[in-house]
């Protein structure tokens, strides 16, 4: 019940139940941790912006805009807010289709794009759709984490080679590549190549530190001072000051069947994303997190990212630990950090005119080289193959097709395998030395049942599965002889389903074709019922139908050798 003091319109605006109980002694906590963040965002901002081939200060305004949008109507206390790599590569991949060309329409669709992001995380709130982020497994991220960070990748080696680049996917950039090696401008590679190892040494030295802002400045310095501009290095240019220019995105850019696969992708990617990185942060600070609350936090950082003409935001692991290391106790940090963001674009953008685009693309290797984990996948291969097939279906879509049709063909893919593992049952013998029975495909050592067939379907009886089950037994009496029992054990299944139910008819019909008993065992209450209500209870014993198969199978043994003596 809720008290006076926490009406029911709290759970909907978390700032009211933080606010409430913050403490004075976390402000300069959260101060240290705004300022810090926002020392990472500018040149991650940048680079991402780049690489969704936005102007550099867009990527600024999604940082700034989306902070304060989830600060009001986000669950978790640490989760940073901003553009990330996977849904910058895909905003890239995608809008650049849409778009012909123009230069302003691209912003325009981009920010067009955040706007339905937030119309579909306010929708999905509405509907309690948390639930459908379940169809993409942890195996498909770590499939779709590394196709995307190899994509990347290889999008970002153009800018540290010093060359044009080109190609559309993993595949078609690497041949256009190769066939530019001649052409690689080797002050350019030298600065990258440098940037990119400060950024992997100041990372593991000096965890936590704002080691990204202070290789931008450096980069600065030494630009301006040798003149790098006129050699021929590319550097960002003259970044626009002030702050964004609030206003409605502009409608009618598209057809509604062009932008929501767009939209729908990003929030399936940043819901996914963000949830996982609260979580940790949730468990590791010890307070409850609303998972459906997130499709709020969410949709207000995108809709203020939209109005500021920015483009689709969600929150990052890597921001949110460097968010969380600082010592951020609430979003209070993440409103600290949009204040700081917004002093940079009002004073200090003409800083960044001679920043190496080199330097650009180190950031972005340095942020996203370890989201190909090899490790997770050599282990999936040793313990679930089917986890590792998901895997793989997810790296290979990502390198072939992109970001967006990579990750739902990837789940698609992973249903499928699921449910072609649960349409094969396993047929069972006897463990040598013992009375339990087990998968005669798994224990290469059973005894095989004499005179009968056994099998459990691994998952309910139903259409998708029935007929696979019939045709494995069908298969089991073809190579057996002299079979007079077949037990049919419904143990491991939850439910079964009207063309589950017929299967079992047509089965028990064609065995006792054949003078065989069929004997269903292991079924649970609901079962017995459907089983009862399709007239099985007329062919089989429904006596049996509470058995164990152990039970059933001993018996029948302990009977034989008696019939034998």
């Amino acid at each position: 019940m809720n008290t006076p003091s926490n009406p029911a319109w709290t759970r909907f605006f978390p700032p009211a139940e933080w606010l409430a109980t913050y403490r004075r002694e976390w402000l300069p906590s959260d101060a240290i941790a705004g300022i810090t963040l926002a020392a990472y965002a500018i040149p991650v901002s940048l680079a991402y912006a780049a690489l969704a081939g936005l102007p550099p200060q867009v990527g600024v305004y999604g940082y700034m805009l989306g902070g304060i949008g989830y600060a009001l109507l986000g669950a978790s206390r640490q989760l940073a807010i901003g553009p990330t790599s996977a849904i910058s590569l895909m905003i890239a991949a995608t809008v650049g289709a849409l778009a012909g060309g123009d230069a302003v329409r691209y912003a325009q669709i981009a920010s067009l794009a955040a706007f339905a992001v937030a119309v579909l995380c306010f929708i999905a709130w509405l509907f309690k759709l948390s639930v459908l982020v379940r169809l993409v497994s942890d195996s498909i991220l770590v499939g779709f984490k590394a196709g995307a960070g190899l994509t990347i990748i290889m999008s970002q080696l153009p800018s540290l080679l010093g060359v044009p680049g080109g190609g559309h996917n993993f595949f078609d950039r690497a041949i256009k590549l190769a066939g530019q090696v001649g052409a690689i401008h080797p002050l350019v590679l030298g600065i990258g190549v440098v940037a990119l190892l400060l950024l992997l040494v100041g990372e593991r030295r000096l965890p936590g530190k704002p080691v990204g802002i202070t290789i931008v400045a450096l980069a600065i310095i030494v630009a301006t001072v040798l003149g790098l501009p006129a050699l021929g290095v590319p550097v960002t240019g003259k970044i626009p000051e002030g702050l964004p220019a609030l206003g409605i995105p502009t409608f009618g850019l598209l057809e509604f069947d062009d932008l929501f696969p767009l939209a729908a992708g990003c929030v399936l990617l940043a819901y996914i994303e963000g949830v996982s990185a609260a979580r940790s942060f949730a468990a590791k600070h010890g307070y409850p997190l609303d998972v459906r609350q997130e499709f709020l936090g969410l949709g207000a950082a995108n809709l203020a990212a939209a109005f500021g003409h920015g483009y689709p935001v969600a929150g990052g692991l890597s921001q949110s630990a460097v968010n969380d290391n600082a010592g951020a106790r609430t979003p209070l940090a993440l409103v600290i950090c949009s204040v700081a963001l917004g002093l940079c674009l009002l004073f200090f953008t003409g800083l960044l005119t001679n920043l190496p685009k080199a330097v650009l693309a180190a950031i972005v290797f340095a942020a996203v080289y370890r989201l190909v984990d090899v490790r997770a996948l050599l282990r999936m291969w040793q313990v679930s193959r089917i986890d590792f097939y998901a895997a793989a279906i997810a790296l290979g879509s990502v390198l072939l097709l992109g970001i967006l049709q990579g990750v739902l063909l990837a789940s698609i893919a992973s249903i499928f395998l699921l449910l072609a593992r649960a349409s094969r049952p396993n047929v069972l013998g006897r463990l040598p030395g013992s009375g339990r029975y087990s998968d005669s495909a798994r224990h290469e050592d059973v005894e095989p049942l004499v005179g009968i067939i056994a099998f459990r379907p691994e998952a309910s009886l139903l259409y998708i599965n029935a007929e696979t089950i019939l045709e494995t037994v069908r298969v089991a009496l073809e190579k057996s002889s002299g079979v007079r029992l077949v037990a049919c054990d419904l143990s491991a299944s939850p439910y079964i389903d009207l063309a589950g139910a017929r299967m079992l008819h047509e089965l028990h019909d064609e065995l006792a074709s054949r003078k065989v008993t069929l004997c269903i065992v292991g079924a649970h209450a609901q079962l017995r019922d459907l089983l009862r209500s399709e007239g099985l209870a007329e062919k089989t014993d429904s006596g049996q139908w509470l058995r164990s198969l152990d039970s059933l199978l001993g018996d029948d043994q302990a009977a034989t050798a008696q019939r034998t003596a």
